[in-house]
């Protein structure tokens, strides 16, 4: 009779690692995640000019067993002494599993040790997921941008502020 042992527990489907910094290698993965959640918000040269500019960073979580997968991304531009956060996207099989939260978290923490004071983005009002991230964050909402997207949605512009200003 051949006994056998338990065998190992399964890898975690994403890397529990921090996220790593994208770069143009990371085009095809970048734009096949935006497909996935957004239908296409970027195209491909606009992902391309996303990944090549200095002034942007842009994190991701790549699926361990589809070494060339990207399961989340976070893109921002820093702009004087402001990161803005220009997308966010969580492949819908991983969501709230926290790779949002992370990539935010990573994403601020490089932002605000590059010396910026505020970050800022904007959510679809109807995304409620988001906007309790971002408020979980420390984002409030400081205007309206009616009919902001292709859908007609209109989009919070929310902001967070890393120091605050003393007079």
């Amino acid at each position: 009779m051949l006994i056998t042992m338990p065998s190992e527990p399964s890898p975690h489907p994403f890397s529990i690692a921090a996220p790593t910094k994208l770069d143009l290698n990371a085009i095809e993965a970048c734009f096949a995640l935006d497909q996935l959640v957004f239908a296409g918000f970027w195209s491909a040269n606009q992902w391309h000019q996303e990944l090549q500019s200095k002034s942007n960073l842009c994190f991701g979580y790549w699926c361990v067993e589809k070494p060339n997968q990207l399961i989340g991304l976070i893109c921002g531009c820093v702009v004087a002494e402001e990161l803005q956060i220009s997308m966010v996207a969580v492949d819908p099989n991983k969501q709230q599993q926290g790779l949002g939260r992370s990539l935010l978290q990573a994403l601020l923490a490089c932002a605000k040790s590059m010396g910026c004071q505020e970050a800022s983005l904007e959510v679809s009002a109807k995304n409620k997921a988001a906007i309790a991230l971002y408020e979980q964050a420390g984002f409030t909402t400081c205007g309206i941008r009616k009919s902001y997207y292709r859908n007609g949605d209109n989009a919070l512009i929310k902001v967070k502020r890393f120091c605050e200003v003393l007079t």
